[in-house]
């Protein structure tokens, strides 16, 4: 066994997979949790907020949020990566959490922090909408 074939046997264990899949849960929590509540900021909801304070925290939460869904994702995929390359939901999903980054790292890039304009609300809605594709692609797995 080579690669990530030694880690077929994850999928057959009775508790290892489940546990797996709690702990991604819990990482989506904490991802798209804190995601909506800075995004709703940006969008200019809860003003009294100070929003850089609310960033700092919002944002390290997420990014702990996110480590815990890579981890757990990664080890769940090692399980079954033909199947998971040939779902079209897991395929979907997996461009939808990419763009999401592509447009995290963009709107970074250009400071949308700072300047809370249109663009950075825009990008605060598209963000909210890759976000809910990829956890509704993440359901789909299953069924698909």
């Amino acid at each position: 066994m080579t690669g990530l074939q030694g880690l077929t046997w994850i999928g057959s264990s009775p508790w290892l997979y489940p546990v797996l899949e709690v702990v991604h849960l819990l990482g989506v929590a904490l991802l798209v949790g804190n995601l909506v509540a800075f995004e709703s900021r940006v969008l200019g909801w809860s003003r009294e907020l100070p929003l850089r304070a609310l960033a700092r925290l919002s944002l390290v939460l997420a990014l702990c949020g996110f480590g815990l869904v890579a981890l757990s994702g990664l080890v769940m995929f090692a399980a079954h990566p033909g199947d998971m390359l040939a779902n079209r939901a897991f395929v979907l999903k997996m461009g939808l959490v990419m763009l999401a980054g592509v447009n995290a790292a963009l709107f970074h890039a250009r400071d949308g922090l700072r300047r809370l304009d249109g663009l950075a609300r825009v990008q605060t809605l598209v963000s909210l909408g890759l976000w809910i594709g990829a956890m509704i692609c993440g359901r789909w797995i299953a069924y698909a």
